[in-house]
């Protein structure tokens, strides 16, 4: 049997129903699957138990893309199975969205690492309100032979701290593949890594969303005999390119982190070394340190800028984002370049009159030319900054296409 296909359907997807299908589930357990054909009959059955024991009524859609027999197994066992082409993991459930019946989403693999006949904690914190849930291999067990080394003591803990530290959140194993999500807020989030990376932006965005988080112990059991796993299947640097794209993921949904900080700083001691070598109050500081002043400035100015337009751009919280439109308005940003503008041509055009007095010589201190041109870029910084502010505040303005 098949369903009719969602608005804008993908030629390329197809679902197939069971003749048991179950109706108007409240949880679905979404799982990709390639080639899982040794463990997939098993991992509905344990799917079917973690459904009774939790008291919950719900749906096993397999998001298949398989070269082999586990999407007919699956089928027969009485799982949803989406056919799509082998787009990557995190594609997997982008297109797996416009299927989802349920009001919650549990997530993983049906390789039989994780336990599914334990759901039960799961659909607790469903219940309780929390909008996204971490297991946690770390807080769990991790059954010998497992996790990798690598993985276990280097990859996983390090890329975790890093996660904590730019987006301030307390997770203990984000590449755990064993998670729940509301639907709700699985369309909110917006998934778009297509790969391994998903995982890092699925926890990244649950912190920047400010989703109410839980995490649940989990068990991770190893792979069973004869089943080799995807990590192992591909060639030997896989592991590291995964953990280079989710790294790449946290720093490109951050920028605000690597320049709000530094800009603070940047601007702070620049001015300070402007003001202080432009006053002569302290003789050794000479025309250097006030170049070395105007530098920082500048530069901190442009973190600053570049910062607050990321954080505008990506709209996370849009109480924020509204408080910056009324902060930075097009016509306070034009007003604040123009006065900068003509504090410079006021200082360049007395400095230059008296250039030309002296026969074209500088025989006179050249800070002040120095600063005017110094006021006239930061005027040019503040104009550009507002026009793009404004574009992309409107265009945040503007309502989403279905």
């Amino acid at each position: 049997m098949v369903r009719p296909m969602p608005p804008n359907p993908d030629p390329k997807v197809e679902l197939r129903i069971p003749a048991n299908d179950v109706a108007n589930p409240e949880l679905s357990i979404v799982i990709p699957a390639m080639n899982e054909q040794i463990t997939v009959a098993e991992f509905v059955d344990w799917c079917r138990t973690g459904l009774a024991r939790a008291g919950v009524r719900g749906e096993i859609l397999i998001v298949d893309s398989s070269t082999d027999a586990t999407p007919d197994i699956a089928l027969a066992k009485g799982a949803r199975v989406l056919k799509t082409p082998k787009r990557g993991l995190g594609r997997a459930y982008i297109d797996a969205l416009d299927y989802i019946r349920g009001k919650y989403v549990l997530m993983g693999d049906a390789d039989l690492t994780y336990d599914f006949r334990e759901i039960s904690e799961f659909v607790q914190k469903f219940r309780e309100g929390h909008e996204f849930i971490m297991g946690s291999r770390f807080r769990g067990t991790i059954e010998d032979g497992a996790m990798p080394p690598l993985h276990r003591y280097l990859g996983t803990p390090v890329t975790t701290r890093i996660l904590n530290l730019i987006y301030e959140s307390r997770f203990t194993d984000i590449h755990c593949g064993m998670r729940g999500i509301t639907l709700e807020a699985l369309k909110r989030i917006h998934l778009e890594s297509q790969s391994w990376e998903y995982a890092s932006e699925m926890v990244l965005k649950a912190a920047k969303y400010q989703l109410r988080t839980a995490e649940v112990p989990i068990h991770f059991l190893k792979d069973r005999a004869g089943r080799l796993s995807h990590m192992k299947r591909s060639k030997w640097y896989e592991p590291w390119r995964a953990g280079w794209i989710n790294l790449r993921a946290m720093f490109l949904f951050a920028p605000d982190f690597f320049l709000m900080a530094p800009g603070v700083v940047g601007v702070s001691l620049g001015l300070l070394l402007v003001v202080l070598s432009a006053s002569h109050w302290f003789w050794w500081l000479s025309l250097h340190w006030m170049l070395l002043g105007m530098t920082l400035t500048v530069g901190g100015y442009s973190a600053i800028q570049m910062a607050v337009l990321s954080r505008v751009f990506y709209n996370f919280i849009p109480e924020k984002t509204g408080r910056y439109v009324k902060r930075f308005t097009y016509n306070r940003g034009v007003a604040v370049s123009a006065l900068l503008a003509l504090a410079g041509l006021a200082i360049l055009i007395k400095f230059s009159a008296r250039y030309v007095q002296q026969h074209l010589t500088l025989s006179h201190a050249s800070e002040p030319a120095i600063t005017a041109l110094y006021l006239l870029l930061l005027s040019f910084q503040t104009f550009t900054f507002t026009l793009m502010f404004q574009m992309i505040a409107h265009r945040n303005q503007q309502p989403k296409s279905l």
